[in-house]
């Protein structure tokens, strides 16, 4: 496999890679690893089973190994790290940023986070225990403390021969921050404006006192949503008395609005967000256990419900072949609304003052929605059926479940809000069992009522 590693997709390049690795040409996959961006490389190790894994891991540079660790999602590094003697971890996180160093550190197993600590010089040591003193999720713990400061005494020219001087901008800098002597914000100058101004003109001239500021407890959604809202491409973290402690660049924001993807589209499936696709195969079925468990829980509630009516289901055989139609019209009715409302709720738009208003108008869609299905299948049970009373049956069982639905699908999100349960990991599984229930109950008790 002499032949050079071509520059296709990235798709393409990991899939010739594989396949040197299959034929045991490692000298080449060497070459041809350093030869890709950290975080194509990353990418490979996140799509290959745990040998191959580890064997692309050791033939990496260990220079190269930090660049590759702030790329790795947290399963796939946590496991790469377990396997790492903890001298090697250090020199690997020496560099990193501080906002990337806070999320390596805070993901790992405390036992593991306590030798790489130890391991640490007393200036490292300090650096990682600031980077973790802040909550997770906020915007402490996202920033970055990699910022370049100005004074407003000082000239253009002074500003731009000290660039010069450095050599270079922090990483996605658009903006620069003028401090006091305290290091307390008094407002930003763009990067931008110091190219085009006066030489002579001194910073306090342009500079933009009116600069929005993020402070440093605030959660990282909401961080998210200011940068949506207002097009920021970075912005100043401060504490509660002004003081300058870093800054949140677009890329940060980008990776939270991708977790935050990936959590609502997992947590529907009753999965851990970080999942490795090529995690052990007993690790995998422990987790998913957990949820398959909850809803074998509902799934014998549903059952005990339908118990209840046995009798009744002997009796009138066709019923037994209705029942699953007015749970399964509520259940999609209800996870409609879930769905929206948890969405809602994570973009901010969902607050207490209008969330009395968004449960009224659930529960009226439920009603019209109720009623506009209820005649439809109450029409084709007397026809396919010849039997008027037992399309009135399903009919009303229907709409008496749509409202619920909708009333479930718009209070449940809320209420575990409050009860600091994540909606989307557990909503859809309640959410569920209730349409189950009230739509089994709705249906075989209005039978028993009016045809046995």
């Amino acid at each position: 496999m002499e032949e050079t590693l071509e520059a296709n997709s990235v798709q393409s390049q990991l899939q010739y890679i594989a396949q040197a690795m299959s034929d045991g040409t490692f000298v080449h996959v060497r070459k041809l690893l350093h030869e890709l961006p950290p975080s194509d490389v990353a990418l490979l190790l996140e799509s290959s089973p745990n040998k191959s894994r580890q064997e692309l891991w050791e033939l990496l540079d260990a220079d190269f190994h930090g660049d590759v660790l702030e790329e790795l999602s947290e399963d796939v590094r946590n496991g790469v790290i377990a396997k790492m003697v903890p001298s090697s971890v250090v020199d690997a996180l020496e560099d990193m940023d501080t906002d990337d160093l806070a999320e390596t550190l805070s993901t790992l197993p405390d036992t593991v986070l306590q030798s790489i600590l130890k391991s640490m010089d007393a200036q490292d040591r300090q650096r990682a225990e600031k980077a973790l003193s802040y909550g997770e999720e906020t915007a402490g713990f996202i920033m970055n403390t990699d910022t370049m400061t100005l004074r407003a005494d000082v000239t253009v020219d002074v500003v731009l021969r000290y660039i010069r001087l450095k050599g270079e901008l922090p990483e996605n800098t658009d903006e620069l921050y003028v401090v006091d002597r305290e290091d307390v914000l008094i407002g930003t100058v763009k990067v931008t404006k110091l190219l085009i101004t006066d030489p002579d003109t001194g910073v306090a001239e342009i500079t933009d006192e009116e600069a929005e500021t993020i402070p440093v407890e605030m959660p990282e959604s909401e961080v998210a949503s200011m940068f949506e809202r207002y097009d920021w491409l970075s912005a100043p973290v401060v504490d509660e008395n002004g003081i300058l402690l870093g800054r949140i660049t677009i890329d940060d924001v980008v990776d939270i609005i991708r977790e935050d993807a990936e959590h609502s589209m997992m947590s529907m499936a009753g999965l851990d967000d970080e999942e490795d696709t090529f995690a052990p195969v007993g690790q995998s079925t422990q987790r998913r256990s957990i949820w398959l468990g909850v809803n074998l829980v509902t799934a014998l509630l549903a059952a005990a419900v339908s118990d209840m009516f046995e009798a009744t289901l002997s009796q009138l055989a066709v019923l037994a072949i209705l029942n699953t139609i007015v749970p399964s019209m509520g259940g999609v009715a209800g996870n409609q609304t879930l769905t929206l409302v948890i969405r809602g709720m994570a973009l901010g738009h969902v607050t207490q003052g209008n969330q009395w208003w968004l449960i009224r108008k659930e529960l009226a869609i439920g009603f019209l929605n109720g009623m506009i299905w209820a005649i439809l299948i109450a029409s084709v049970i007397a026809i396919w059926k010849q039997d008027y009373i037992l399309g009135g049956v399903i009919a009303f069982a229907m709409m008496m479940n749509m409202i619920a639905a909708g009333l479930a699908g718009a209070t449940l999100p809320l209420i575990m809000k409050r009860l600091k349960i994540d909606p989307a990991l557990a909503g859809s599984v309640i959410l569920t069992t209730i349409t189950d229930v009230v739509g089994i109950f709705a249906f075989l008790g209005t039978a028993t009522l009016f045809l046995i």
